[in-house]
């Protein structure tokens, strides 16, 4: 099964906690397979220096079972890059797609989370405005929620930061089944957070919206 992660420069490394998620859970599940996709192939600099190298390019991406969209302050230029918008929607279009954080501040900008729920961050440091709230602002169509996550089938929008793992757990447990899951927050010593973070932050589970 193909994951793939969608970085670009200046993503918050905290997110590519994806990645390390789905690498522990390969131990469950071996079948897993992870990429890096970036608008071009090669270095990617994430905020504050650390670099990365982008396994695909946005012209040579391979088909993939779900890709994330990872979140960081180069989201705003990333809302604003046809490219990169265009690629979500064809993804939209013909599979699975995720976002955490801020990606899903793209994934508004793409137009596909119109006409349904959908979360992204919403804890800030003053003077700067919540995410969460520039969505409700800047995209009337979609139904902005303060959630852990929200799931709408095949299109699901996690929360801030830390909430990556969370959300990439959720994905697993759709797609490969709980007990992945379960056996992967066990082997990250997470089970007690994410419990926490349901019991205290729930996910909103829809069923699949028609835009």
């Amino acid at each position: 099964m193909q994951f793939g992660i969608f970085i670009y420069d200046g993503v918050e490394p905290i997110d590519l906690a994806t990645f390390g998620v789905l690498s522990m859970a390969r131990r469950i599940a071996p079948d897993i397979a992870i990429c890096t996709i970036a608008p071009r192939s090669g270095t990617v600099s994430l905020a504050n220096g650390l670099k990365v190298i982008a396994d695909f390019g946005l012209d040579d991406a391979p088909p993939c079972d779900l890709v994330i969209v990872t979140g960081g302050p180069g989201w705003t230029a990333q809302a604003q890059a046809p490219a990169t918008l265009a690629y979500l929607r064809r993804i939209h279009a013909s599979g699975r797609i995720a976002s955490v954080c801020t990606g899903g501040m793209i994934l508004a900008a793409s137009g596909i989370l119109d006409g349904g729920p959908a979360t992204t961050k919403r804890e800030v440091v003053p003077p700067e405005t919540a995410p969460l709230e520039m969505m409700r602002a800047s995209y009337p169509r979609i139904d902005v929620r303060e959630a852990m996550l929200v799931d709408r089938g095949g299109l699901v929008t996690g929360g801030g930061v830390s909430l990556c793992i969370d959300t990439t757990l959720h994905l697993i447990a759709g797609m490969l089944g709980q007990q992945v899951a379960d056996e992967t927050a066990r082997i990250l010593e997470y089970q007690r957070a994410w419990r926490a973070n349901r019991d205290g932050f729930a996910p909103v589970l829809t069923a699949q919206v028609e835009p």
